[in-house]
C-alpha cells in the first residue's frame, strides 16, 4: 500500500506522524487496521478537490497519452488507480492487506479495474505485460529495491514505463530513497529517466512539507 505518512518538519502533528512512519518501517504495519482511516490523509483519499486535482494533473503528465494496461503496486484504497481509469487506463492494483483492496474495489465498482491481493515485489499477475508501473511511497520499505525493479522491469510492455513517487521522511531517524539513488538503480533498467522534484508543491500534500517527495519516471526500450 502506498504509505504517505511521511512529513515536513514544523508542527506537533507532523512529529507525530514522522514517529509513525519510523515505528511503521521497523515494526511493520496493521494495513489492514490502518485502512479504516488511511483515507483521512489528504493526499491518500483525495478528498479535497485542490489535492485531487493535483494529483490528477500530476498523473495526466506521468501515464502514457493513450489508453493502456497500468498497474498499480501497494494500490491502497485505490485513489489514484481511481484517477488513472477516469483517465481512460485499464487498471490492475495489487495490495498485501485484503482491507485495503476490499476498499479500492468498492472506490472503482464499474470501472475498468481488477484488485488482487498480493505482494507489491512479486505480484501475482501471471505473464501479464503493462504499459505502465506505478508505484507510490512502497519501494523504499522493500528490501533490494534492485532486484524488485527488475522483477518490475519484466512486467514492462517494449516502450512502457515506470511511475514511481517515493522521498525521506523524518530528520532524527530518515526512511526513504533519495532520489538520486533511485535513479542510479533505474538507469541499467531504462532508457530515459526522469525526476521530478515534488516537495515544493504543497496541493499535492494538502500542507507545506520539508522532506524529499518526488518521482521518477522512467522510459525502457
Amino acid at each position: 500500500m502506498g504509505d504517505d505518512t511521511g512529513t515536513g518538519a514544523g508542527t506537533g502533528m507532523e512529529t507525530e506522524k514522522e514517529t509513525e512512519m519510523e515505528k511503521g518501517a521497523e515494526k511493520g504495519m496493521d494495513w489492514d487496521a490502518e485502512a479504516v482511516v488511511f483515507d483521512d490523509e489528504p493526499d491518500h483519499g483525495l478528498r479535497d478537490p485542490v489535492v485531487r486535482a493535483a494529483w490528477a494533473g500530476r498523473l495526466r503528465a506521468w501515464l502514457p497519452d493513450r489508453p493502456g494496461d497500468v498497474l498499480d503496486l501497494g494500490c491502497g484504497t485505490g485513489s489514484l488507480a481511481l484517477l488513472a481509469a477516469e483517465a481512460g487506463h485499464r487498471v490492475t492494483g495489487v495490495d498485501l492487506s485484503p482491507a485495503m483492496i476490499d476498499r479500492a474495489r468498492a472506490k472503482l465498482a464499474g470501472r475498468d479495474a481488477v484488485f488482487l491481493s498480493g505482494d507489491a515485489a512479486a505480484p501475482p499477475v501471471g505473464e501479464q505485460l503493462f504499459d505502465t508501473v506505478l508505484v507510490r511511497h512502497v519501494l523504499w520499505a522493500l528490501p533490494d529495491p534492485g532486484r524488485v525493479l527488475r522483477h518490475w522491469r519484466g512486467l514492462l510492455r517494449p516502450g512502457g514505463r515506470f511511475v514511481l513517487v517515493e522521498g525521506v521522511w523524518g530528520q532524527a531517524s530518515p526512511v526513504g530513497i533519495p532520489a538520486d539513488r533511485l535513479a542510479a538503480l533505474l538507469a541499467p533498467l531504462a532508457a530515459d529517466v526522469r525526476v521530478e522534484r515534488l516537495s515544493g508543491d504543497a496541493e499535492l500534500w494538502g500542507r507545506e512539507v520539508a522532506d524529499e517527495r518526488y518521482a521518477v519516471v522512467a522510459v525502457v526500450t
